[in-house]
């Protein structure tokens, strides 16, 4: 058989909420319904959500998740954030709602991936379909490597405080060594988005300032121009703490 179709059903506190939010990210509504239970249906293209409503949920303890593969993670990613840049002026890094942005997954074989937690807790996890094996980490690029193992422990297992653990080595080593400016660029952004997500602003700015620094040829810029964005939606929420949720 073919064309199957799924609909994953996750929970939440407000069907209005979840609602406004997927609109935020250019979902439409398919399907509404206050009584006798609430429920919503949201679509994007030919991606599908539904969910149910529980008054007394607590997102911060759902379980909900789902996956979604799509063609190009970047693309799919850059129409989220300018949805969400056009209502709060930025991107949401920590708290509930939020975003990460894509990440190649070391224990997802090297795909690229990020993650919506939407504002009913539920973790909405998008990857590309395809991996690029031209983004492996060259053998012996300590910090490119010890960054992929933070990614893992902190996008895809949440584990924050670990994440931090790694990449802290990782860049004291590198003001050791000779780290490659675009590796350092991307640790620098991954450690102070870490510092970010996990409550602290204030650590994050050195890592902000950090790689404000580093010189970068018109290719490198390029190359990573989605970090580079990514600094300064951080650099926005470090001003501006009291309003990053």
């Amino acid at each position: 058989m073919a064309d199957e179709l799924t609909v994953p059903l996750l929970p939440c506190r407000s069907i209005d909420e979840i609602a406004e939010f997927y609109e935020m990210l250019g979902f439409t509504r398919t399907y509404y319904q206050a009584r006798p239970y609430s429920c919503v249906s949201l679509k994007r293209e030919d991606i599908q959500l539904q969910f149910f409503g529980m008054p007394d949920f607590k997102p911060e303890d759902s379980y909900g998740s789902c996956l979604v593969i799509v063609p190009d993670t970047g693309e799919l990613f850059r129409a989220f954030a300018d949805g969400m840049r056009a209502v709060h002026g930025k991107l949401l890094v920590s708290g509930i709602p939020r975003i990460t942005r894509p990440r190649k997954r070391k224990n997802a074989g090297n795909l690229s991936g990020f993650a919506v937690v939407d504002p009913g807790g539920n973790w909405i996890r998008i990857f590309a379909a395809k991996a690029d094996p031209a983004d492996e980490a060259p053998a012996g690029n300590k910090l490119a490597e010890a960054l992929r193992n933070a990614v893992v422990m902190g996008d895809s297992r949440g584990h924050e405080a670990q994440a931090t653990r790694i990449l802290d080595n990782a860049l004291r080593r590198a003001g050791e060594e000779t780290a490659l400016p675009g590796d350092l660029l991307e640790a620098l952004a991954y450690r102070a988005e870490l510092a970010v997500r996990t409550g602290d602003p204030a650590a994050a700015r050195p890592f902000l300032d950090q790689a404000s620094e580093i010189p970068l040829t018109d290719a490198e810029r390029t190359a990573h121009a989605t970090t580079l964005a990514s600094l300064q939606d951080l650099t926005a929420t470090v001003a501006r703490p009291d309003q990053d949720r």
